[in-house]
């Protein structure tokens, strides 16, 4: 169950990892939409038989779908925050795309707070560490740092 904290607190959570978050299976219909989406149509991502003979063994996510998807994993385990109005995307520092994300499997987020800076008026810049895992693999799928300006009412 999501906690609600005022923006005031939310620098009191720096450091602390917060849940992960629930699986999301990546399948080849989000891979081809993302495909559609972009315009990046490599094989390695929309086509299984060719695909089947590289080392990944099969098709695998875009890099850019991977890091696309983390705001709504995010989303569901961070904190509510007392009268906000909009969370900004602010952009990503230190995005390494570890390992392949290979169709078919299933992918969470872990988010830890690093940075909570007041910016004015009703306004916070955050900035969140952010590891995607993959269901049964050792190596992380995305490491990055995803920056956002919360903006109060």
């Amino acid at each position: 169950m999501k906690k609600t904290i005022k923006i005031t607190d939310l620098a009191g959570m720096i450091g602390e990892e917060q849940e992960p978050s629930s699986w999301m299976e990546i399948t080849q219909d989000r891979v081809n939409a993302f495909a559609d989406a972009t315009g990046d149509h490599q094989f390695i991502h929309v086509d299984p038989e060719k695909a089947a003979k590289t080392l990944f063994r099969g098709t695998i996510a875009h890099g850019f779908l991977t890091l696309s998807v983390v705001p709504a994993l995010l989303q569901e385990n961070a904190p509510e925050i007392e009268g906000l109005a909009m969370g900004i995307n602010y952009g990503t520092d230190h995005v390494r795309f570890v390992q392949a994300v290979k169709v078919g499997s299933r992918i969470r987020a872990l988010q830890k707070i690093r940075e909570v800076t007041p910016k004015g008026p009703r306004r916070w810049f955050t900035r969140t560490e952010v590891t995607v895992e993959t269901e049964g693999q050792e190596k992380p799928a995305l490491v990055a740092e995803f920056l956002a300006m919360l903006v109060v009412k």
